[in-house]
């Protein structure tokens, strides 16, 4: 039991410290409240702008996991899944950028210490990266040359 409680111990002290490799970036968001139910659906739907067909399908998803039950064939412990303490819409409030000079400068940093190339050095390289936060496509560099090849974002 000693190796046990030693365990137990470490993964007590690793739950409340930092994690010293992390960061995190602060900017405006909008979520909608926490927890899943029609009304959710219904909202997020509403704010990409879909189709009634994607609104119906994606209620008849949500009817549907509401009927199901979680499957246990992995045989792992864990304590039940709070779906309502979730939230299922997060994205920046800003309006989406155009190009990176509208981009917020945090956002930059953030991966610029990812080792991301944005801007220039994505530029001189001759890589194309669309960059994505919370889901929501932040910042696309060569999206005209991009677009002539047929893709899109």
């Amino acid at each position: 039991m000693p190796a046990e409680l030693e365990t137990r111990d470490t993964m007590d002290a690793l739950s409340v410290s930092k994690y010293k490799y992390g960061f995190s970036t602060d900017i405006e968001m909008e979520a909608f409240p926490k927890g899943l139910n029609e009304e959710i659906v219904r909202l997020i739907s509403a704010k990409k702008s879909e189709p009634d067909w994607l609104l119906a399908w994606r209620l008849k998803a949500y009817a549907t996991w509401l009927s199901m039950e979680e499957p246990n064939w992995a045989r792992i412990e864990h304590p039940p899944i709070n779906y309502a303490d979730l939230y299922y819409y997060a994205a920046p409030s800003a309006p989406a950028p155009k190009s990176l000079d509208e981009v917020d400068p945090s956002l930059l940093e953030m991966y610029e210490k990812l080792g991301i190339p944005l801007g220039e050095r994505a530029a001189l390289a001759g890589v194309a990266v669309d960059a994505v936060f919370d889901s929501v496509s932040v910042a696309t560099t060569f999206r005209d040359t991009l677009a002539k090849s047929g893709v899109i974002f």
